[in-house]
């Protein structure tokens, strides 16, 4: 039997902060890099633009990102559901687990995604959307359970960086099976070249890498802690605490303005992340296919690189100037972006937006959550007041996507949702001036 790891210790820090190191390769090689890339691939081998789906002919951006948009409203209503049944039986651990497993078993079963199997490609697509999102939520509520609340920035930013380090690892050993197939013993086939064979394959690795690596995680940490109370009403517990939190925004004037401000910049800035390599697989002009997808990855591992530099100088901006000035100037910086962006047709160019958002992306989610616990009221129940926030921000991304594919597949232009996001940054600006 082994022992229980204690409240901040070394080796339960370390096996929180761990998860990352295994699920974060899902958000870099599959919703980043690797799937944007070999999604376009199976239409341009197809030679369509379109896809029957219920009986709808949608391009093929709209539709990605109207599946992404349903992923997330399912996420947004499951997730409170699970922590309210989570928190009563205090084993949180089995729900993390179990949503561990269902995304790594979906990015593996996209190793079969086809057009011939639209729904059945479309299902493990939202799946591994569901399964990510899900178990991360779960590992962050893990945080007061395993860590004092003087060692949460150290652990978190510990996080943070193994799971940058585990993806990209991943990642460049990804990139060099796509670029080289033949050195890995693949080989064209009939009915697929051996890139994209190697692409499939690259999501089979993502989906074994989380679920291996995670169980050290799962072996040292808690259960979870049991909440006091009759078990009544589980399904709605969750909400319980989101309408109370609701209400009590009410006496919270300022609290209420940031979380409106916040709403609408985070909008964009999620949608911005989730469908960046559609767009520049889809409207940039590459020349050849191995030179898209070495261009596409390049940018990812240049957004990844220069968002750490990004979170620190706005972190330090912060610090000298406030936060809501600092968040206001990052918003102005992302309608800038937006409008540059729109005018992009060349890789140099692309390269030049990835750099620039890069600088943005980090900095912007670090310092909005910040702030918003700083303008929290003093209460115990911090968690009901960051799932309140976490639900705002996947209800965001709902409506950004939504907005995005509509908009696409109204105006069969992909550039007219930058302008969207570029007016979101705008009004976002200028709701966080009333944010005294």
């Amino acid at each position: 039997m082994k022992a229980i790891a204690e409240k901040g210790s070394k080796k339960i820090l370390f096996a929180w902060a761990f998860y990352d190191w295994a699920n974060s390769v899902y958000s870099l090689v599959i919703s980043s890099a690797i799937f944007p890339i070999f999604y376009g691939a199976l239409f341009r081998m197809e030679g369509i633009e379109k896809v029957s789906v219920f009986g709808v002919e949608i391009a093929r951006a709209p539709l990605i990102s109207y599946v992404t948009s349903a992923a997330f409203l399912f996420i947004a209503l499951l997730t409170p559901i699970l922590s309210g049944i989570a928190d009563y039986l205090g084993n949180k651990k089995v729900f993390l687990k179990f949503f561990c497993y269902l995304g790594g078993l979906s990015c593996i079963g996209l190793y079969w995604f086809s057009l011939e199997h639209i729904y059945t490609s479309l299902l493990l697509y939202f799946m591994g959307l569901v399964g990510f999102w899900v178990s991360f939520a779960f590992n962050n509520s893990y945080l007061p359970d395993i860590a004092f609340p003087e060692q949460h920035d150290s652990i978190s930013a510990k996080g943070f960086s193994l799971g940058y380090i585990g993806s990209v690892i991943l990642l460049l050993f990804n990139l060099a099976m796509v670029m080289q197939p033949a050195l890995f013993g693949i080989e064209d086939l009939p009915e697929s070249p051996a890139a994209i064979t190697a692409m499939k394959y690259s999501f089979v690795t993502v989906g074994i890498w989380w679920m291996i690596f995670s169980q050290y995680s799962f072996y040292y940490m808690p259960k979870g802690n049991k909440k006091d109370g009759p078990a009544v009403n589980l399904l709605f517990n969750g909400f319980k605490e989101l309408k109370m939190v609701w209400n009590q925004l009410g006496s919270q004037p300022l609290l209420k303005k940031y979380l409106l401000a916040f709403f609408v910049y985070s909008m964009a800035v999620q949608t911005v992340m989730l469908i960046a390599a559609y767009f520049g697989e889809e409207e940039i002009a590459w020349g050849s296919d191995d030179q898209r997808t070495i261009g596409l990855i390049s940018s990812i591992l240049l957004i990844q690189l220069v968002a750490i530099i990004g979170a620190t100088l706005t972190a330090k901006a912060s610090e000298k100037f406030g936060n809501i000035p600092t968040l206001i100037v990052v918003n102005a910086l992302w309608l800038m972006i937006c409008v540059y962006a729109y005018f992009v047709v060349s890789p140099t160019e692309f390269y030049i937006a990835a750099g620039l958002v890069g600088m943005v992306m980090g900095g912007i989610q670090a310092l909005s959550r910040s702030t918003y616990a700083k303008l929290m009221p003093e209460t115990q129940d911090t968690t009901s007041f960051f799932s309140f926030y976490d639900v705002a921000e996947k209800i965001g991304i709902v409506l950004g996507t939504f907005i995005y594919g509509a908009l696409a597949q109204g105006s069969g232009d992909l550039r007219n949702g930058i302008i969207m996001f570029g007016v979101f940054f705008l009004v976002g600006g200028l709701l966080l001036r009333r944010v005294k």
